[in-house]
């Protein structure tokens, strides 16, 4: 065992050398290698709430040389973080960039209302701030938003079009629909001679679509060119049905002279992606980027296929990786302390040797019909989660839901297959590690609860110094304000321990054997895929009959389910590494209860972070 403490010393170092790495290059990446400043930001809108947002001022930017400017924003259950594509290559090209979080997301003030309309105002709100800092060009400010942040860029529009304001000079609408019509449903320009682009997702899921009646979409993104919407986008709000209507293409920019303005522009981008990708897609970003230098006119002119967002998210990454492995290594040493040293086993635990024929059935059994259930039920579960009004966050709360019923599944045929079989074959629940004395389980939880939370605050650190934090795409490990623990004490923090404390004790205690190798290392794969098996499986389903078939997969009558499936895709990751960790902690404890309760709290943490807050009416 000496020589395991001496390793995972080795590893610990590793694991904090790697989150180093993660930090420093990460910031040099958004930094521009010290040419562009990032000022973290809590403003006191015009609109009376605290938006919380990164301000990029490149040294090109100055009082005497004042720069264009651009409001990125981030669409629904996200943060301003998941714009790093954006605002990492805007601002290395001299534009100002002010990315914002949303009121009711991140570390925005919330707003007593669930009205997208009024949540979403943090565009407009951005726009007036631009427009009063000395260092940007008031005439040459633009806006872009993903989803529901383009949904924030219309209403935007709107806002200025009724008070008579004009901060804004051009709009990007990334993965969201423009205003197409008026309110008398007739072909209309709402945005007069400003410069408008819209990127489509080619697959996207949620906009673009031409609805039939009973709201029942009858056109998907993938026909959206051929839409009147589409083709009275690209004619400045003319009719298609009028005489002489010209039929236009996607990637191409057209010009016209409207309300006195000279070359106002419309395209639309059609990047062959889903909507979420956006965020992490090459081509993507390229259109960000040639969209606003054509509009506004970039100060550092850099081809649009010169990109770096890359390399900040990889070093992101390593982040994330660092941070698993200290998990690992730091509850390991912990053990070796004078406080936590009953948690030790004697010796590392080893695979326990395959069952027999019939224990053989009961391991295969027992992983497929659970994971087939788990399956099946994610949809309803969620859906049904999501549906409840007496929580601050429906999304994570439909989420934990599903969490808890996986872990009772979990319970239920660890409790079957223990009475019908393993006390029959000298299974020792005790030896195992499931069952302890109340002192050894009172530390063990206090070990779960500081290795979680000195793991977090490495999150931290990269916050403070360096203004980054740990990620990759739709998985993000991020800072968060007190109000976010309230949050997640109840009632999520306690469902998601449900399952990620019975997944440990299944993973180690019953299913740890030499099927897959005397090692037990096949044995872990094959136990992570079945855990992630509902998070492999239904984005496959979804999007292998959308790509085959140009419609989106509905499931069922509610529209929202396949925004749901989108919530699996960090999951694989989380779901297989949890229950690597899961492994690494138990050989050395003999205690599946540290590792489960570690990672159900940094796992509540990350959910309740990263998403938007309703149902809060004051």
């Amino acid at each position: 065992m000496e020589k395991t403490k001496k390793r995972a010393k080795i590893w610990l170092c590793i694991a904090i050398a790697l989150m180093l790495i993660s930090m420093i290059g990460a910031s040099l990446v958004q930094t521009d290698f010290g040419n562009v400043t990032i000022k973290q930001l809590s403003i006191e809108t015009d609109a009376g709430f605290m938006m919380d947002c990164d301000l990029y001022i490149p040294d090109n930017a100055t009082e005497e040389n004042p720069a264009p400017a651009i409001v990125t924003s981030h669409g629904n259950y996200n943060n301003k973080e998941m714009q790093d594509a954006n605002f990492v290559e805007l601002a290395r090209r001299g534009f100002v960039v002010l990315t914002i979080d949303q009121p009711n997301h991140g570390n925005s003030d919330w707003i007593a209302s669930n009205d997208s309309s009024v949540v979403a105002v943090g565009v407009y709100q951005g726009a007036i701030m631009l427009s009063r800092l000395p260092f940007v060009d008031a005439d040459r400010i633009g806006v872009t938003g993903h989803s529901m942040g383009g949904n924030s860029c219309n209403y935007a529009i709107q806002a200025e079009n009724a008070n008579g304001t004009h901060y804004i000079a051009s709009v990007l609408l990334n993965c969201a629909d423009a205003f197409y019509t008026g309110d008398d449903g007739n072909f209309t320009n709402i945005y007069g001679d400003r410069d408008v682009a819209v990127l489509s997702a080619v697959y996207d899921e949620f906009f673009h679509y031409v609805y039939g009646e009973g709201e029942k979409p009858i056109q998907f993104a993938p026909q959206f060119m051929e839409t009147d919407n589409a083709q009275s986008f690209l004619n400045f709000g003319a009719d298609p049905s009028d005489e002489g209507f010209e039929t236009r293409e996607a990637d191409t920019v057209y010009y016209a002279d409207i309300e006195g303005g000279e070359d106002v522009m419309r395209v639309i981008y059609r990047p062959d992606i889903i909507h979420p990708w956006a965020h992490f897609s090459a081509k993507a970003t390229a259109d960000v980027i040639d969209f606003f230098t054509e509009s506004l006119g970039a100060p550092n002119p850099i081809d649009s296929s010169n990109q770096v967002w890359q390399w900040k998210e990889a070093f992101n990454f390593v982040g994330v990786i660092g941070m698993a492995l200290f998990v690992v290594f730091f509850a390991t040493l912990l053990v070796y302390t004078p406080m936590f040293s009953e948690l030790r086993a004697k010796e590392v635990v080893v695979a326990m040797p395959a069952p027999d024929k019939k224990g053989k059935l009961w391991f295969w059994g027992s992983l497929i019909i659970s994971a087939i259930i788990s399956t099946v039920i994610y949809l309803p579960v969620v859906s049904l989660g999501n549906r409840s009004t007496s929580v601050l966050q429906p999304e994570s709360f439909g989420i934990a839901l599903w969490a808890m019923c996986c872990g009772l599944l979990t319970i239920l045929s660890m409790f079957i297959y223990y009475r019908c079989y393993g006390k029959k074959h000298g299974f020792n629940l005790r030896e195992r590690g499931v069952t302890m004395s109340w002192k050894k389980l009172g530390k063990t939880v206090l070990l779960g609860v500081i290795v979680a939370a000195v793991a977090y605050t490495w999150v931290f650190v990269a916050d403070y110094f360096f203004k980054t934090d740990f990620r990759l795409w739709t998985l993000a490990i991020k800072t968060f304000e007190a109000d976010k623990i309230g949050i997640s004490l109840w009632p999520y923090l306690w469902l998601f321990l449900v399952f990620y404390v019975a997944s440990s004790v299944s993973v180690n205690c019953f299913n740890y054997n030499t099927i897959g190798g005397k090692r037990g290392y096949g044995n872990v794969i094959i136990l992570a895929l079945f855990v992630a098996f509902p998070a492999l499986v239904l984005p496959w389903i979804q999007y292998g009959y959308y790509l085959s078939t140009d419609i989106i997969l509905f499931w069922g009558a509610t529209d929202r389910l396949h925004m749901y499936t989108l919530w699996l895709f960090p999951m694989v990751i989380i779901l297989i590494g949890a229950t690597l960790i899961n492994r690494a902690i138990y050989k050395v404890t003999k205690n599946p209860y540290i590792a489960g309760i570690a990672l159900g709290i940094i796992i509540t943490l990350m959910t309740c972070t990263n998403t938007r807050i309703f149902n809060y009416l004051g």
